[in-house]
């Protein structure tokens, strides 16, 4: 009995431990809640796997090819039969030379679907970002009832190559449903539930899906349009509630009410189906870890509705679809809910014992929160931290502009962030680019990569821990210094690109904006190197060290000293009272 018990607990944790870590926060805004009128969509990609950016080339094909649909590591974690690696996702040469990675094992197609033609430019990660076409797309993942696992020729796709198929093909956010809708239901999907947040320039749509049979072939999914004046987020939870049958705003699959009649899950009797509650399972891993960040998120942009932090439960309708900004939302508003940590709130993760003496709002998280005792026996811990919306496993993160009043090729622009946002410096590019620079193509978690974006964000991001409130003023120092110069050159530089574009010189334009996007992103990548040696040299040994001075006293603040014990240091030669 007790061998059994410990092989279920063991069972338990694995589980536990093989879910994806990729659980993302994304929001959207519609054009009349933005500032400049674009429509916008942001994603931080909250699992340290694969930190590179792909640029995706627009491709022709000759008639009778077949597009290649592989295994995604984000959906149920790495696979090696799948080909890749757990830090690269892919490795094929079908899709230009970002992803023809030597060393790596080829990736292995769990089917095929027929190719189009012609295929569009795009902006890949670990889901597609953006299209030359100023198609845009979002991801989080979210606890469905099922996870089907993937089987070649019978549940072929997850989330994030329907993705890709959407801004290898389409324009139009409503395309792009559609289409992926189809797929879904023709080849079968696999993984947790998702939600993408699809947009182009007139408008945006949430789409969430999921799998309903563990051995089934088929998925469902619903897709609710934003208001143009609302502002949207989803953080690892479904978001759309009521299906209204006939509604405008609205797209579902056919099976979407038979299958949950079917599963017992719903009776049309019981009023609207709510697809949160019948399909969804509630929040990953512990109470609050999806709705604080709803809560927050809308509480950011729109304090005047006072919403509770504290709610009735997992399916709680206190936090609406979709809500109405105090005022217009720019790039920066947007970028600021990822980075935030709750400073300023009572779950402030910069205060407290947990912070330590110097404010770090990171924390780590354990498997499945299991320890050991002196005999080896697993002991599951009560008790959970708070999740923020800036999490220290973040692997990149974005804010997409689609604008309507200018060529796809310039109105489209990607602000990027790489690692973790609250220390991440946003790098723009542009639609119409007709490349990415090399560093931002390159990142491995196992690899010291000084051509590596990514890897020199995370080593800050990661050496700023030891004396968080004070490495966090030298680096916000830096990252505004290059951010203000890229939204001040933005109106000029896009200017410039226009008249270009106007002439009919359409290959300077993007030349131009591409030049801009390199120049910039090899400035910040010298930067932020130095800026590493900076923080170094300045906090060395725990001292502050500048040239007014060296080895400068930095102690302890008195609130943390008293909670550790220091006034019971050596400070006589008695032994100090029990208690103290």
């Amino acid at each position: 009995m007790r061998k059994k018990t410990v092989l279920v607990v063991l069972l338990f944790l694995s589980l536990m431990i093989s879910l994806p870590a990729y659980t993302c926060t994304v929001t959207a805004v519609g054009k009349k809640a933005s500032l400049d009128g674009s429509v916008m969509v942001s994603h931080s990609d909250d699992g340290l796997g694969d930190g590179r950016l792909i640029y995706v080339p627009a491709m022709k094909h000759k008639p009778g090819a077949r597009r290649a649909v592989f295994y995604s590591h984000c959906a149920l974690d790495f696979k090696p039969q799948w080909g890749g690696s757990e830090t690269q996702r892919l490795m094929t040469r079908d899709r230009g030379p970002g992803y023809n990675t030597p060393g790596v094992p080829p990736s292995v197609p769990l089917g095929y679907i027929p190719q189009v033609p012609q295929t569009y430019a795009y902006f890949d990660a670990n889901y597609g970002i953006m299209n030359e076409h100023q198609l845009s797309i979002g991801e989080c993942t979210d606890k469905a009832k099922v996870h089907p696992e993937p089987e070649a020729g019978k549940r072929i796709f997850y989330s994030a190559e329907l993705s890709r198929v959407a801004l290898e093909r389409c324009k139009k956010a409503r395309e792009a449903i559609k289409l992926m809708g189809e797929l879904i239901e023709q080849y079968g999907y696999y993984g947790t539930g998702e939600t993408l947040v699809v947009a182009d320039t007139e408008e945006a749509w949430v789409m969430e899906m999921c799998g309903y049979d563990l051995n089934g072939t088929g998925g469902v999914w619903v897709a609710q349009r934003i208001p143009d004046d609302g502002f949207f987020v989803a953080a690892n939870q479904f978001r759309i509630r009521d299906i209204r049958q006939g509604a405008q705003d609205m797209m579902y699959s056919a099976n979407i009410f038979a299958v949950a009649q079917n599963k017992g899950w719903w009776k049309p009797e019981s009023g609207l189906l709510d697809w949160a509650s019948v399909y969804g399972d509630g929040e990953f891993h512990h109470p609050y870890y999806s709705l604080r960040r709803v809560w927050r998120a809308q509480s950011m942009v729109a304090p005047v509705l006072g919403l509770p932090a504290r709610i009735e439960g997992p399916f709680t309708r206190q936090y609406p679809f979709a809500i109405r900004p105090d005022h217009k939302l720019n790039v920066a508003d947007i970028f600021a809910i990822h980075r935030d940590n709750y400073e300023g709130t009572e779950f402030d993760l910069t205060k407290g014992m947990a912070a330590g003496p110097f404010g770090n709002p990171n924390r780590f998280e354990g498997q499945a929160e299991g320890m050991a005792d002196k005999e080896g026996r697993l002991t599951p811990l009560k008790g959970e931290f708070e999740r923020p919306l800036n999490i220290f496993r973040c692997v990149y993160a974005y804010v997409n502009q689609s604008r309507s009043w200018l060529p796809a090729a310039i109105g489209g622009l990607m602000w990027y962030g790489p690692d973790r946002p609250a220390t991440a410096v946003l790098l723009p590019f542009y639609a119409g680019a007709t490349g990415l620079p090399v560093s931002i193509q390159r990142a491995d978690v196992l690899k010291f990569d000084r051509g590596s974006m990514w890897t020199a964000f995370n080593y800050v991001a990661n050496y700023a821990m030891l004396k968080y409130s004070y490495m966090i003023k030298d680096i916000n120092a830096v990252r505004e210094r290059f951010e203000a110069a890229a939204f001040g050159k933005q109106h000029d530089l896009e200017e410039q690109a226009l008249k270009l574009w106007r002439k009919g010189d359409k290959a300077q334009a993007r030349k131009l904006l591409s030049r801009y996007a390199n120049e910039n992103a090899a400035a910040v990548l010298q930067e932020w190197w130095k800026l590493s040696e900076l923080l170094y040299l300045k906090y060395n040994d725990g001292y502050l060290n500048t040239q007014a001075g060296i080895a400068q006293a930095v102690f302890y603040p008195a609130w943390w000293l008293k909670l550790v014990g220091y006034e019971n240091g050596p400070v006589s030669y008695e032994k100090p009272a029990v208690g103290k």
